[in-house]
């Protein structure tokens, strides 16, 4: 059954992705410039013949303004005030294996989200930039090693550990540890 919900997410997703391009005028040459994405790669997404990793997802949503989880909430029928745990949208990066589960999705007229994360061992991402400057953020390691780069500084964070920060430039996600990362992200918007 996931599967096919994963599945019916990837369309959605694709469709959105070619409807944001769209909506700001950008041919794929243009968004392929300002997104720092191959315009071949960027036309696959777009048709859903391929699914995004975490790092192209992140740069689109800089280029777009948004953050991830909007991003992803956009792509779901309309959020309910209760969501069970078997409804919450979740999405696997096809690259690293980093499992983000959306526990409370955006929605109008909120200001912040719930993020469930899961980094395998061994998994890196880097993003280059946020998809929104400012975003308060705050992670909280529910088991293994997270080491958290935020514009330059490394922080090394164990089990029930929490991190809150302001977010303007490049972060990096590693799981050093042989069980990996599991942790909360809130985001909040400025």
């Amino acid at each position: 059954m996931e599967d096919v919900l994963d599945t019916a997410l990837d369309s959605r997703l694709a469709a959105r992705l070619a409807a944001l391009r769209a909506e700001h005028g950008w041919s794929l040459d243009q968004l392929s410039q300002r997104a720092g994405i191959p315009r071949a790669t960027l036309s696959r997404l777009e048709r859903g013949e391929t699914s995004p990793t975490a790092a192209l997802l992140g740069r689109l949503c800089t280029a777009y303004g948004r953050t991830m989880s909007r991003l992803l909430a956009e792509v779901e029928a309309e959020p309910a005030r209760l969501l069970r745990a078997e409804e919450q949208p979740v999405w696997t990066d096809p690259e690293t294996g980093y499992v983000r589960r959306s526990v409370s999705p955006p929605a109008a007229g909120f200001d912040a989200e719930l993020v469930e994360a899961r980094l395998p061992a061994g998994a890196d991402i880097a993003y280059a930039a946020p998809g929104v400057a400012g975003l308060e953020q705050h992670i909280w390691v529910l088991g293994g090693v997270l080491e958290l780069t935020v514009e330059g500084r490394t922080h090394r964070l164990e089990r029930g550990d929490c991190l809150r920060f302001r977010l303007f430039g490049p972060t990096r996600f590693r799981a050093p540890a042989a069980d990996g990362a599991h942790y909360a992200l809130v985001v909040c918007r400025p």
